[in-house]
């Protein structure tokens, strides 16, 4: 491998997961092939390169449009997966089909709001000895207040749990084949590739850019789901939140005894009170944490439980190549 990543025109995937994207496809596939044919002329990747769209389970004209750019050109590659099974799992069954026959891959997302004018270094720092290259926003500038503020406080509250990830990186990155076939071995159904990625080790390096507003159509990652993958990405990579229950129980525990010996004193002293607001609050607050605390181990429990019957993370209906 350290011999062949000294000679340029490796074969380099570019692997694109695709929920709905009819709108942006035809202007997507354009710029990408400019871009793939500009570093094919210049010999940094090899003519065998390819372009991967991953179809996972669309509703709209997108598997189609993807079938017709394959005729028109063999450097679009298709894989079809059997229905949606969301954007981690769509991203790993390209990386995987794509791990087959490249030396490189590079994941982004369809809309292009990630620069590929930055695909270049990328390239570059693979040649250079890197095998994982992360794509890095520079800023968030053309974010709203709610959007910065919550995408900020993701990474900061990923990184307070123990789970190592990149600021401000999401799945915009290039992998070599050999940390492809690293991250194969990690098989627990509950996907977190950020913070996946980075338990692989080998040497590693980052390429900032600008991100671009959206070409056409909506954005596929909603606050609800946005939640949905802070909640996976915490209970993937650290059991802290099991811990902090612990810590919370041993609090409240030490503050019973506190107004235990409280209450005695003051019967003792003769003063007494009716005491039903504080009764009221301990029990409703008491009540509260022992449901939190029971709906995060239950959390825990329920993916435990995806684990053991151990399903497949994807299944390929079809590929073009």
């Amino acid at each position: 491998m350290a011999e062949k990543r000294n000679e340029k025109g490796q074969i380099l995937y570019l692997v694109i997961p695709c929920y709905n994207e009819q709108e942006v496809l035809p202007e997507t596939s354009k710029r990408l092939l400019q871009k793939m044919e500009s570093l094919m002329e210049r010999g940094m990747i090899s003519r065998e390169s390819r372009i991967m769209f991953v179809n996972d389970g669309s509703k709209d004209r997108t598997w189609e449009m993807i079938e017709e750019l394959h005729g028109q050109n063999s450097i679009y590659q298709g894989v079809k997966l059997s229905r949606n099974r969301g954007h981690q799992n769509a991203l790993l069954g390209g990386l995987m089909t794509a791990k087959e026959s490249a030396d490189m891959v590079i994941s982004l997302d369809a809309d292009l709001q990630d620069d590929i004018d930055v695909i270049d270094q990328f390239v570059e720092k693979y040649y250079e000895g890197c095998e994982i290259v992360y794509g890095v926003r520079s800023a968030r500038d053309t974010d709203t207040f709610f959007k910065k503020f919550t995408a900020e406080g993701f990474y900061k509250l990923i990184a307070l749990m123990g789970g190592e990830v990149v600021f401000n990186h999401a799945d915009y990155r290039l992998m070599s084949r050999r940390a492809l076939e690293e991250m194969e071995n990690y098989r627990e159904v509950n996907l977190f590739l950020r913070g996946i990625v980075p338990m692989i080790g080998f040497k590693t390096d980052v390429v900032f850019y600008e991100r671009h507003e959206r070409l056409a159509g909506e954005s596929k990652y909603p606050l609800k789901k946005m939640l949905a993958l802070a909640v996976d990405g915490i209970t993937s990579l650290s059991i802290k939140p099991i811990r902090f229950i612990v810590f919370l129980g041993m609090f409240i525990f030490v503050c019973s005894i506190l107004m235990l010996i409280y209450s005695l004193v003051q019967h003792f002293l003769g003063n007494t009170s009716i005491g039903w607001t504080s009764l009221i609050v301990s029990i409703w607050a008491i009540g509260g944490l022992q449901l939190l605390a029971i709906g995060v181990i239950g959390e825990y429990i329920g993916k435990i439980y995806l684990e053991t019957k151990a399903r497949p993370k994807y299944i390929i209906e079809k590929v073009l190549r």
